[in-house]
C-alpha cells in the first residue's frame, strides 16, 4: 500500500549550535526505515512526469521501486545509468525546483523526497559495495576534456564507457572542479567528490592536474599529432568573480566569494595549520542572496564570527538560493538584513574594513527576469558595523581560453557560444556547463555534458 501521507520525512541534521561550530556534514542522512517510508509516498505514475524534471533524465520511479524492493544496489545502478555523481546530486542538487517540482504528490501536499533518496541509495552503494569496475574496451578514438568539475567529469564518464581514450586537465591540483573548491564541506564531503573522482579513473579516465588551459597549453595544441585528441569538451566553469565597482572593494577584508570559499574547503583554511589562513574577523558582511552567499555566510560563522550578515536587495521572496539552505543559515545565526544594498564599503587608515554603507531599497516594477526591480529609498542610508566583506554576487567565465583559441565565438558575457548539441563555432570542439550558462547548477552542468558526450560519440563513430 502506497503511504499518502502528505508530508515527507524530515532529514535528520546535526544540531545547529553544534554545527555552526564544526565543518561536518549538516545532513546526516536518511536510516534504512526512513528511505523505505519515504519511497512508499511514491505512486509509480506511468508518465513519470519527474524524469522530465530531471536534467540527466534518470528514471526516478524505477530507482524508487527498487528501494521500495529493498533492492538497493538494484536502485543505484538504475541512477547511475544516467548520473555519473549520484551521491553528489543527492547532496547538493535543487530538487525541488526540478524533479519534486513536478512530482504528482506535490499537487495536494509535499513532493517525495527524491533527492533524499538518492543520497541514501548512493551511500548505501558506496559503504556495501564491492568496488568492482571493469574498463570499457577501447574504441580507438582520444578525446580531451577541459575542467573536471561536474559538466567535464560527466562528459568524461560517459564516453570512457564508450571506449574512448579520455583526458581530463584541470587547473587546479586536485579534481572535482566546483565541488571541491566552491562548496563547503559541511554540505558535501570532499570524500564523497574524491570517490566519484576514483569510479572514473577505474574506468580509464586520465586527470592531468595543474594544467591551465590557454597558459600550460591551448585548445589548438590538443589538436596537433603530439597529442592527438580528436575532440575537446570545454567544462571550465565560471571562476571569475564579479565585484559591485563601489567605493572600498580595494580595502583589506572584501573577499570576493569564490577566494574565501576557495581558501576554506580546498586550502583548510579553517585548520589551525592552514598553510594560508583566513584573518579572524567578528563581523562578517556577505552581499548576495544565492547558495554561494549561504555557503559563504555559514563558513564564516563557522570561524568564529559572532555576527554575520546577508545583505540581499531583494525580498526573501526572490532569494534565489534553495530554500533549504535558507532555513539551515537562519538556525545556525545568519541574520538577513534583506532589501537593502551596499553602496560603499568604509576603512579605518590600516586599510582594514570598518563598516559597510547601505540604503534601504522597495520593490518596483518585474523586471527582465520577472523579479520585482528593486528601487533605493532616499535618504536611508545607513552603516552596517562589519569587518569583512564578501562579495557573493555571481562570476562569469574565466576569458583566457577565448582569448587563446583560434575560432572560437563567445557572448557579450563571455560565455561560450554553442548548439543545442554542445558543438561550439570550432570545428571538433564542444563545450558546456558554466562555462556554456554562466554560474548555474551542478546538475544543469552535468546534463550539459552528457549531451556533448551523446554529440562528440556521434561524430567520432561514424
Amino acid at each position: 500500500m502506497p503511504n499518502m501521507s502528505l508530508k515527507k520525512n524530515a532529514m535528520p541534521t546535526q544540531d545547529p549550535q553544534v554545527r555552526n561550530g564544526n565543518f561536518l556534514e549538516v545532513a546526516l542522512g536518511y536510516t534504512e526505515e526512513q528511505a523505505l517510508d519515504e519511497a512508499a509516498r511514491c505512486l509509480n505514475c506511468k508518465n513519470k512526469p519527474c524524469r522530465s524534471g530531471c536534467p540527466v533524465e534518470i528514471d526516478i520511479p524505477a530507482f524508487i521501486e527498487r528501494i521500495t524492493a529493498k533492492d538497493y544496489e538494484g536502485a543505484y545502478q538504475v541512477i547511475s545509468q544516467s548520473s555519473s555523481l549520484p551521491a553528489v546530486c543527492g547532496r547538493v542538487c535543487p530538487q525541488e525546483s526540478q524533479c519534486e517540482k513536478c512530482c504528482v504528490r506535490g499537487i495536494k501536499g509535499e513532493a517525495v523526497a527524491i533527492g533524499r533518496l538518492e543520497r541514501f541509495v548512493a551511500d548505501w552503494h558506496n559503504a556495501h559495495a564491492a568496488a568492482v569496475c571493469e574498463k570499457p574496451a577501447s574504441n580507438g578514438h582520444k578525446v580531451a576534456v577541459i575542467g573536471s568539475g561536474p559538466s567535464g567529469l560527466t562528459c568524461a564518464g560517459d564516453l570512457a564507457k564508450k571506449g574512448y581514450d579520455v583526458t581530463i586537465f584541470e587547473a587546479l591540483h586536485i579534481a572535482g572542479g566546483v565541488l571541491v573548491y566552491g562548496i563547503p564541506e559541511f554540505r558535501l564531503p570532499k570524500s564523497i567528490v574524491e570517490k566519484e573522482v576514483e569510479g572514473l579513473k577505474a574506468l580509464g579516465v586520465k586527470i592531468e592536474t595543474n594544467v591551465v588551459v590557454g597558459k600550460t597549453l591551448d585548445v589548438d595544441e590538443l589538436f596537433t599529432p603530439e597529442f592527438g585528441f580528436e575532440a575537446v569538451y570545454i567544462g571550465s566553469g565560471a571562476g571569475l568573480p564579479s565585484f559591485m565597482n563601489i567605493p572600498g572593494e580595494n580595502l583589506k577584508g572584501v573577499y570576493s566569494a569564490n577566494e574565501f570559499l576557495t581558501r576554506i574547503n580546498l586550502m583548510k583554511a579553517y585548520r589551525e595549520d592552514a598553510a594560508t589562513p583566513i584573518k579572524q574577523n567578528t563581523k562578517v558582511a556577505v552581499v548576495g542572496g544565492g547558495n554561494v552567499a549561504m555557503d559563504a555566510a555559514r563558513c564564516a560563522k563557522r570561524l568564529g564570527a559572532e555576527e554575520v550578515y546577508i545583505v540581499y536587495r531583494r525580498s526573501e521572496e526572490e532569494l534565489p538560493a534553495r530554500k533549504e539552505e535558507v532555513e539551515h543559515a537562519k538556525e545556525e545565526g545568519i541574520r538577513f538584513n534583506l532589501l537593502n544594498n551596499p553602496v560603499e564599503i568604509l576603512g579605518g587608515e590600516d586599510k582594514f574594513v570598518t563598516g559597510v554603507k547601505c540604503i534601504r531599497m522597495e520593490l518596483g516594477e518585474p523586471d527582465a527576469s520577472g523579479r520585482r526591480r528593486p528601487v533605493e529609498v532616499p535618504g536611508s542610508e545607513f552603516v552596517l558595523d562589519v569587518d569583512c566583506v564578501i562579495m557573493a554576487i555571481g562570476t562569469t567565465p574565466n576569458p583566457l581560453i577565448k582569448s587563446t583559441t583560434e575560432g572560437l565565438e563567445t557572448n557579450r558575457r563571455g560565455c561560450i557560444v554553442t548548439d543545442e548539441t554542445g558543438k561550439t563555432s570550432k570545428e571538433h570542439t564542444y563545450a558546456g556547463g558554466d562555462a556554456v550558462t554562466g554560474a548555474a547548477t551542478v546538475i544543469l552542468a552535468m546534463g550539459a555534458g552528457k549531451t556533448a558526450a551523446k554529440s562528440i560519440d556521434e561524430e567520432l563513430s561514424k
